[in-house]
């Protein structure tokens, strides 16, 4: 079944929730979208936003206590990750770049899990095949065409079996778009028609550069020129993201090959630990965007329907600090991992060139090879 792509301005953003006064838009694409989402899923939904945003603050503030080495804020994009995440299956196969926490909750990543990288005590942190997700990808760009090979042997699997219709999910921002790796993905994606969605949170900069430098269009503008289906999105729209991902995914299941989504948001805070973004906006530019806050929409709608009473709001804060307490101690208490194994893993078969060198530095710093794996 062929689902029918909208034609729409694509300057224009799919949103459902009024920022006003939180009554939900009746939108004749995406609305149906959202038929299951009932009062029970839109508290589960605002539960997960809040979480999240606790977990980063508490990240935050370890990374600047000593406790990790860098973090990556996604403070104002949690709508676009928490809505992403909820649209896919547990069986489609997620791959994020960096920035990705929130996806990684939904996704149930233990978020202490997700900090050990941060600290350096892992080179990975989960087992994708746990969580059908891959491990944060630092370097900008290459994921998106392990994305596109992904769905390529999704394609592959369907000619054995024709009941596979598992999609594939790639993130970036932004900056992302810029990569060569970028357009060569959606190169191959549209060639092969393959399912995937690349998923772009367009959170105004990469680091300190504005997106209008980057792309004087709109991001999504750029799917066209590769004959590729793109939806802009409120990224802050909670509910928008979730019907549009749904939508994508529909599509890739179909067999109407990729969609390329722009999601609309801000990034609050640095584009890492280590920037100061006092240095290249201002602090209007951060008001406006506060009065946009992804959370706040959804409170909207709660409220609207007399879903945020006092019981719920004060449940929604345990969790949320309860989450980050036990983030904080696992954290705290992440053994460091024995030096030696730096050499662990490296190849599928030890070389002898490795053997020696795990050697020589064993004799350098004074370490025990036993037990080492050797």
């Amino acid at each position: 079944m062929s689902i029918t792509a909208p034609q729409r301005d694509l300057f224009e953003q799919v949103a459902i929730i009024d920022p006003e006064s939180g009554e939900l838009i009746d939108d004749e694409i995406y609305s149906p979208y959202l038929a299951d989402i009932g009062d029970t899923d839109l508290r589960e939904i605002y539960r997960d936003l809040v979480v999240v945003r606790r977990l980063d603050a508490e990240a935050t503030a370890l990374q600047r206590q000593g406790q990790l080495g860098l973090w990556a804020p996604l403070a104002g994009q949690e709508a676009a990750q928490i809505g992403s995440a909820r649209g896919l299956r547990p069986s489609d196969f997620v791959f994020p770049s960096y920035r990705e926490h929130g996806v990684a909750y939904v996704r149930g990543v233990d978020p202490a899990v997700v900090l050990r990288m941060w600290r350096g005590t892992t080179l990975a942190g989960w087992n994708p095949r746990d969580v059908n997700m891959m491990t944060p990808a630092i370097v900008i760009g290459p994921h998106m065409l392990f994305a596109v090979g992904y769905g390529m042997g999704i394609l592959r699997d369907k000619t054995l079996n024709s009941a596979v219709d598992d999609i594939v999910i790639a993130y970036c921002g932004d900056g992302g778009t810029s990569q060569g790796d970028f357009s060569e993905a959606l190169g191959f994606a549209a060639s092969f028609r393959t399912p995937t969605v690349f998923f772009v949170q367009n959170n105004q900069y990469a680091i300190s550069s504005p997106v209008g430098i980057q792309a004087t269009v709109p991001i999504v503008q750029r799917a066209a020129g590769f004959g590729v289906h793109g939806i802009r999105v409120d990224g802050n729209d909670v509910l928008a993201v979730l019907a549009v991902t749904r939508h994508a995914a529909e599509r890739a299941r179909a067999g109407d090959g990729p969609t390329l989504i722009e999601a609309v948001t801000y990034r609050m805070g640095p584009h890492t630990t280590s920037d100061d973004p006092t240095r290249y906006r201002d602090a209007a530019e951060l008001e406006f965007w506060r009065q946009r806050d992804p959370i706040d929409r959804l409170r909207l709608v709660l409220d609207r329907r007399g879903l945020a009473d006092q019981e719920f709001l004060a449940s929604v804060d345990e969790t949320a600090d309860r989450y980050a307490a036990e983030v904080r101690e696992a954290c705290i208490a992440t053994p460091d991992p024995d030096p030696i194994s730096l050499f662990d893993n490296v190849y599928a078969t030890e070389t002898a060139l490795l053997a020696e060198e795990r050697t020589d530095f064993a004799d350098l710093h004074g370490l025990d090879l036993q037990g080492s794996g050797e």
